[in-house]
């Protein structure tokens, strides 16, 4: 189940908390719980999405997007994905998560995010993101410039745009694999 209460805890606490500039990095504390955990008794890896939205809407919340999607009658809308798990989160260990606003292009908004436990990076998350309005897809620049916030991006990391590329040539729908009876 999704993790409502948690969810509104962070977010009250994230409107506590002072704004914060475009491209600072929100900081958050986490724990595995016991519903986040998969047969091992980790951190289930489809849960590490979801616990990474933990830091993505208290993010929105101080550099103020939260407050001008809700004005603009816009939603975010997650467009992809890339994310490295590298190492385990057992329940009940306390991490911290890490998310920054790395940019955008004439599309998608680009997130950086990381789990870390102590000094040691459990996972670590690329998301794009789109703005979906009545109309359809609304260009960042366009949603960010009516915010008043700022409509050109700074350069995207190398990794980033190189993780663009190769999205790119994937082929969109995939070929569907049939099933295959017997040998």
């Amino acid at each position: 189940m999704y993790p409502f209460l948690r969810t509104f805890l962070t977010l009250r606490q994230a409107r506590q908390m002072p704004p914060m500039g475009m491209f600072d990095t929100h900081v958050s504390q986490h724990r595995v719980l016991p519903w986040d955990a998969d047969i091992y008794m980790e951190l289930n890896n489809g849960r590490t999405l979801t616990l990474f939205e933990l830091g993505r809407w208290p993010l929105a919340v101080r550099i103020g997007l939260a407050d001008e999607v809700r004005r603009q009658k816009i939603a975010f809308a997650v467009a992809g994905v890339s994310v490295r798990y590298r190492h385990r989160l057992p329940i009940l260990v306390k991490f911290t998560t890490y998310t920054r606003l790395l940019g955008w292009d004439d599309r998608f908004l680009y997130v950086e995010q990381s789990m870390w436990q102590g000094e040691r990076c459990a996972n670590h998350m690329l998301l794009r993101a789109a703005f979906k309005g009545p109309q359809g897809t609304v260009p960042p620049a366009e949603f960010l410039g009516e915010a008043g916030l700022r409509s050109n991006s700074p350069a995207l990391p190398l990794w980033v745009t190189n993780w663009i590329e190769a999205d790119a040539t994937r082929p969109w729908p995939p070929a569907r694999a049939e099933p295959t009876i017997g040998d």
